[in-house]
């Protein structure tokens, strides 16, 4: 209306004065602080997002923009922006077969709260749906660090598959004192042949209680973040595909990069390095 009419007259007809109105234009055509620095946070939280593999919520991405804002500002940000972090799936495939008659092994994590790496590893398997059929993934997770210390992938679960996955963790760790390995009751970790590779070299093997899926939850809570983080959003062709999806995810991701929570929002590898510079001289 402007166009048509004289300003003047516009003002005097709304009761809204001419220098209310030239103001009002001025902050409309020119964002104020508040809205400048919106706009470089939403860029910033777009360029971080990516970097977690659409991974990260509000609250870990706060973390990562250093306090430059509050969660709540970050997850409206992140609302404007259409971002959000991926979903967790419910369906697992049962990959524990506690129909056996090995022997098993004491819970020996009960009470006790790891001080220090290589002191505690849990370790179970999963499964992966590709193209060719299933994918059997078994690793070994450090409690008191986070890290995934070994790893093994083969398209059949069985005792040769656990033992592979042990024997990485022990040649990457190479640790100096007994370590408790802790797995579930499942057929393949108490296999005579898992059992001498413990013995041999020098591991103490130790099992949930019956039925209590808590007693392993480290290891539960990483395939929770790898599925609903990596796999479920993603369609394997084949085996070699999802290896390497998974390979990328351990190694590049995982434990280099992503941040937890519990070791005070860093990697598990940036966590060990801190361990490290905390014990020179």
């Amino acid at each position: 209306m402007s166009g048509r009419y004289k300003v003047k007259w516009l003002c005097d007809a709304l009761l809204v004065s001419r220098s209310g109105y030239y103001d009002w234009q001025h902050r409309r055509q020119s964002p104020g602080p508040r809205a400048r620095e919106n706009l470089a946070l939403r860029q910033r939280i777009r360029e971080e997002f990516a970097r977690s593999r659409q991974t990260y919520g509000s609250p870990r991405l706060t973390r990562v923009l250093g306090g430059a804002a509050s969660r709540n500002r970050v997850a409206r940000l992140m609302r404007q922006e259409r971002l959000w972090a991926r979903q967790r799936s419910k369906y697992r495939k049962a990959t524990t077969d506690s129909r056996h008659d090995g022997p098993i092994a004491p819970n020996r994590l009960l009470g006790l709260v790891p001080q220090r790496r290589d002191q505690v590893w849990v370790t179970d398997a999963t499964c992966v749906l590709t193209g060719q059929g299933w994918l059997y993934v078994v690793a070994l997770l450090d409690i008191h660090t986070r890290r995934i210390v070994g790893w093994a992938m083969h398209e059949s679960l069985d005792a040769p598959l656990v033992i592979r996955a042990l024997l990485m963790a022990i040649a990457q760790r190479r640790p100096s004192a007994a370590v408790i390995v802790h797995s579930d009751r499942g057929a393949q970790f108490a296999s005579a042949e898992y059992r001498r590779t413990l013995a041999a070299s020098g591991l103490v093997p130790s099992m949930s209680r019956k039925g209590n899926c808590y007693d392993n939850a480290y290891i539960e809570s990483f395939w929770s973040s790898l599925k609903y983080e990596t796999v479920y959003h993603r369609k394997f062709a084949t085996r070699a595909e999802a290896r390497s999806a998974i390979f990328d995810y351990i190694e590049s991701f995982y434990n280099r990069t992503r941040l937890h929570s519990s070791l005070g929002y860093v990697s598990p590898v940036q966590f060990e390095s801190q361990l490290t510079k905390t014990k020179l001289p």
